[in-house]
Protein backbone atom coordinates (compact mmCIF):
# COMPACT_ATOMS: atom_id res chain seq x y z
CA UNK A 1 0.00 0.00 0.00
CA UNK A 2 2.40 2.25 1.08
CA UNK A 3 4.48 1.53 -2.51
CA UNK A 4 1.27 3.00 -4.25
CA UNK A 5 1.14 6.05 -2.10
CA UNK A 6 4.54 7.05 -2.64
CA UNK A 7 4.10 6.04 -6.50
CA UNK A 8 1.44 8.19 -6.49
CA UNK A 9 3.22 11.32 -4.61
CA UNK A 10 6.00 10.99 -7.22
CA UNK A 11 3.53 11.18 -10.28
CA UNK A 12 1.52 14.12 -9.28
CA UNK A 13 4.13 15.55 -7.49
CA UNK A 14 6.67 15.15 -11.02
CA UNK A 15 4.36 16.17 -12.75
CA UNK A 16 2.59 19.37 -10.88
CA UNK A 17 6.35 20.62 -11.08
CA UNK A 18 6.51 20.06 -14.89
CA UNK A 19 3.48 22.17 -15.20
CA UNK A 20 4.40 24.84 -12.97
CA UNK A 21 7.81 25.19 -13.93
CA UNK A 22 6.50 24.96 -17.41
CA UNK A 23 4.04 27.91 -16.47
CA UNK A 24 7.18 29.93 -15.15
CA UNK A 25 9.01 29.31 -18.44
CA UNK A 26 6.00 30.44 -20.52
CA UNK A 27 6.29 33.86 -18.74
CA UNK A 28 9.61 34.24 -19.09
CA UNK A 29 9.73 33.73 -22.81
CA UNK A 30 12.29 31.61 -24.83
CA UNK A 31 15.57 31.67 -24.08
CA UNK A 32 18.38 31.38 -26.39
CA UNK A 33 21.58 28.89 -26.06
CA UNK A 34 24.63 32.07 -25.16
CA UNK A 35 25.75 32.40 -21.48
CA UNK A 36 24.06 35.94 -21.30
CA UNK A 37 20.65 35.11 -22.33
CA UNK A 38 21.14 31.73 -20.33
CA UNK A 39 21.76 33.64 -17.42
CA UNK A 40 19.06 36.06 -18.17
CA UNK A 41 16.90 33.48 -18.55
CA UNK A 42 17.34 31.58 -15.25
CA UNK A 43 17.75 35.03 -13.00
CA UNK A 44 14.22 36.06 -14.95
CA UNK A 45 12.70 32.20 -13.39
CA UNK A 46 13.61 32.63 -10.18
CA UNK A 47 11.70 35.89 -9.98
CA UNK A 48 8.63 33.92 -10.73
CA UNK A 49 6.28 32.10 -8.24
CA UNK A 50 5.72 29.20 -10.50
CA UNK A 51 9.02 28.47 -10.65
CA UNK A 52 9.58 27.87 -6.66
CA UNK A 53 6.25 25.91 -6.51
CA UNK A 54 7.71 24.03 -9.36
CA UNK A 55 11.42 22.99 -7.69
CA UNK A 56 9.71 22.54 -4.05
CA UNK A 57 7.16 20.14 -5.88
CA UNK A 58 10.14 18.33 -7.89
CA UNK A 59 12.14 17.91 -4.25
CA UNK A 60 8.91 16.34 -2.90
CA UNK A 61 8.63 14.07 -5.92
CA UNK A 62 12.55 13.44 -5.78
CA UNK A 63 12.33 12.38 -1.72
CA UNK A 64 9.03 10.30 -2.90
CA UNK A 65 11.54 8.37 -5.31
CA UNK A 66 14.49 8.12 -2.81
CA UNK A 67 11.85 6.46 -0.41
CA UNK A 68 10.47 4.30 -2.88
CA UNK A 69 14.01 2.85 -3.80
CA UNK A 70 14.84 2.26 -0.18
CA UNK A 71 12.07 -0.92 -0.12
CA UNK A 72 10.91 -1.51 -3.84
CA UNK A 73 12.28 -2.57 -6.94
CA UNK A 74 13.44 -0.17 -9.17
CA UNK A 75 12.33 -2.69 -12.03
CA UNK A 76 9.13 -1.66 -10.57
CA UNK A 77 9.66 2.01 -9.63
CA UNK A 78 11.19 3.48 -12.69
CA UNK A 79 8.57 2.29 -15.11
CA UNK A 80 5.47 2.89 -13.20
CA UNK A 81 7.02 6.53 -12.56
CA UNK A 82 6.42 6.60 -16.25
CA UNK A 83 2.49 7.37 -15.77
CA UNK A 84 3.96 10.76 -15.38
CA UNK A 85 3.92 10.85 -19.21
CA UNK A 86 0.15 10.04 -18.85
CA UNK A 87 -0.67 12.61 -16.07
CA UNK A 88 1.74 15.00 -18.07
CA UNK A 89 -0.24 15.08 -21.22
CA UNK A 90 -3.05 15.91 -19.32
CA UNK A 91 -2.30 18.14 -17.19
CA UNK A 92 -0.88 20.40 -20.14
CA UNK A 93 -4.32 19.87 -21.92
CA UNK A 94 -6.27 20.67 -18.57
CA UNK A 95 -4.13 23.67 -17.04
CA UNK A 96 -2.09 25.11 -20.04
CA UNK A 97 -4.29 24.72 -22.01
CA UNK A 98 -2.20 22.88 -24.96
CA UNK A 99 -3.46 21.04 -28.21
CA UNK A 100 -3.20 17.46 -27.89
CA UNK A 101 -3.54 15.62 -31.19
CA UNK A 102 -4.65 12.20 -31.57
CA UNK A 103 -0.77 10.69 -31.92
CA UNK A 104 0.16 12.11 -28.93
CA UNK A 105 -3.00 10.58 -26.95
CA UNK A 106 -2.06 7.39 -28.82
CA UNK A 107 1.56 7.56 -27.21
CA UNK A 108 0.61 8.02 -23.80
CA UNK A 109 -2.05 5.07 -24.25
CA UNK A 110 0.75 2.53 -25.43
CA UNK A 111 2.86 4.27 -22.20
CA UNK A 112 -0.29 3.24 -19.72
CA UNK A 113 -0.52 0.06 -21.30
CA UNK A 114 3.27 -0.56 -20.54
CA UNK A 115 3.12 0.60 -17.02
CA UNK A 116 -0.22 -1.39 -16.10
CA UNK A 117 1.98 -4.50 -17.80
CA UNK A 118 4.80 -3.85 -15.40
CA UNK A 119 2.88 -3.30 -12.15
CA UNK A 120 0.57 -6.80 -13.40
CA UNK A 121 3.92 -8.89 -13.33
Amino acid sequence: MRTVVFLGILVIAGTAGDLALARAMKRVGQVQLSPSSLLRGIADSLRQGWMWIGLALHAAAFASFMLLLSWADVSVVVPASALSYVTGVAGAKLFLRERIDGNRWAGVLLIAMGVALVLAG
